[in-house]
This record gives C-alpha cells, structure tokens and sequence, in this order.
C-alpha cells in the first residue's frame, strides 16, 4: 500500500486527479479480487460465500471515507502533514480496542508504538510544516486515520464469516460507487492522457488495493487487529523507499534512524502468540 502515493503522482500528471484515480484504484481492482475469491473458496472447498453482509458494507463505508478524507488532508496541507496524521491509526486503533471492546492491551503495544511515532517524526519531520492554514488539512488527516483504523475492525468482523478476497471484493463494490461520486462532484477527469496514466491506474488497483487491502484482509484473519494496524507504519517506510528508488528523492540519516524505529517497535509491539481467527 506504501507505494500508492507514487501512482497517484503519475496518474495526475497524465490528467487524472485524485478522487478520479482513487475511484480507479478501486474499480480496476473488481475483476481480479472476483475471480481470486472464487479461486480461494474452491480451494477451501466452502463454496462460494455471499459478497455483502453487515461487516463488509461497514468496511466498505469505512475505506470510502478513509481515501477521500486522505485526498482532501493532501488538498489542504502539505504532503507530509497528510501522511504523519495518516500514520496516527495505531493510535484511534488501540483506544477503540482499550475503550468500546475492552481488551487488554500488553504493556508493549504503546512502548512499540511510542518508537514508531518518534520513527515516523524523523521520516517525515524535516518535510512537515506547522502552518495555521493547514490546519482542516491536519484535521482531515486525522478523519483519515480514524477511518481507517474503524475500516480494521470491520474487516476483521468481515474475515469471520468470508475469505480474504470474498471481503476485499465484496467491501471494494461499496466504496467504489462513492468515490465516483466524489469525482462526479469534484469535477474530475477520469481519463488519463496516454498510456502511462492507464499504466498507473492498473498499478494502483493490481498492487495497491488487490494486493496490498487484500494482503491485509489475510493478516486481519490471523493477527490481532491492534498489532496488524502497526502496518501503516511500515507504509511510511515503503513510500520514503519508493521515492528514493523511483522519484529521486534523498534519504538522510535521520530518516534511516527513523525507520529503524519503526522496525524496532514493530518488533517489541509483535504478538507473543498470534491469535489464530480464521485461517
């Protein structure tokens, strides 16, 4: 999912801006999600699982708001004030786990996730900028990680009863008809100029959403929801990377401590025993 930024970049360029390529993220993504779902129940030997319930529609909803809240957070700050806050999930994560389920939380969960704050500060410090005018885009970037951090427990509901494709596709058909919308209202174009803008878009939907909200639907199967929200740090990692190797852009030591960071509270955060929900 780190990279994702970086087909946005390119999809705009070539004429399609972000509502519009979000909506294609999603959309693009349909037919594959579809037919690994069927591939993953003919291989359980379940059969084939409804594409809608109660969980999955929420999550739906949920990652709806989670993408436009993230493109208005990038509309009104600064790229890297969007992705800080975007990164506070874990946060709105374990207090909804602390305070609405009432689950215990190990003592390393906010030891580990202390590191990982401070890591991503010195990722993305240097690029911040405290500015009262960005102050709704702040904000918006806080609505982003809320709903993302909700979107984990409604996967996780969803993962119960379907397959990690089944819940992926199913939730997909909700969002992307909102993010249409939005595009509609926003007056985007949907078309990209030449090829390289269509390149991006599959990229997005292929890698991005099939792959990276699927491979998160698996881990949402077989991992505590808490430690699985740790991955949007990791995202942080992917996308300093990927603008090294693809854009160009320097990496200084400071943000190499603050990768490693991030790794090292991942690691103190992980779970002693993975809690086997679903597999």
């Amino acid at each position: 999912m780190g990279v994702s930024p970086i087909f946005v970049r390119f999809a705009a360029a070539d004429g399609v801006p972000a509502f519009a390529s979000a909506f294609w993220r999603v959309a693009f993504a349909l037919p594959v999600l579809y037919a690994w779902a069927l591939a993953e129940e003919r291989q359980s030997g379940t059969g084939t699982k409804p594409s809608m319930n109660w969980p999955i529609l929420i999550a739906g909803l949920l990652f709806a708001g989670d993408l436009l809240f993230w493109h208005l957070s990038i509309l009104n700050t600064s790229v890297a004030n969007a992705t800080f806050f975007g990164t506070t999930t874990p946060i709105w994560v374990v207090l909804t786990a602390w305070l609405i389920f009432r689950q215990k939380i190990p003592r390393a969960v906010p030891i580990g996730m202390a590191l990982c704050l401070t890591g991503g500060i010195a990722l993305i410090g240097r690029s911040m900028e405290l500015d009262a005018n960005h102050v709704k885009g702040d904000v918006f970037g806080l609505f982003t990680a809320l709903f993302f951090g909700l979107y984990f427990f409604a996967v996780q509901s969803a993962r119960k009863a379907s397959g990690a494709a089944r819940a992926t596709f199913g939730l997909s058909l909700v969002t992307a008809p909102i993010l249409a919308i939005a595009a509609l209202l926003n007056g985007d174009s949907f078309l990209p100029h030449g090829l390289s803008g269509y390149a991006a878009l599959l990229a997005m939907a292929l890698i991005s959403h099939a792959g990276g909200q699927g491979l998160l639907a698996i881990a949402l199967g077989r991992l505590p929801t808490v430690f699985t929200s740790f991955v949007i740090f990791i995202e942080a990692i992917a996308a300093a990377l990927m603008a090294w190797l693809v854009l160009g852009e320097d990496i200084v030591g400071l943000q190499l401590i603050g990768g490693a960071l991030i790794l090292l509270g991942i690691y103190i955060a992980r779970p002693k025993e993975a809690a086997q929900i679903d597999k």
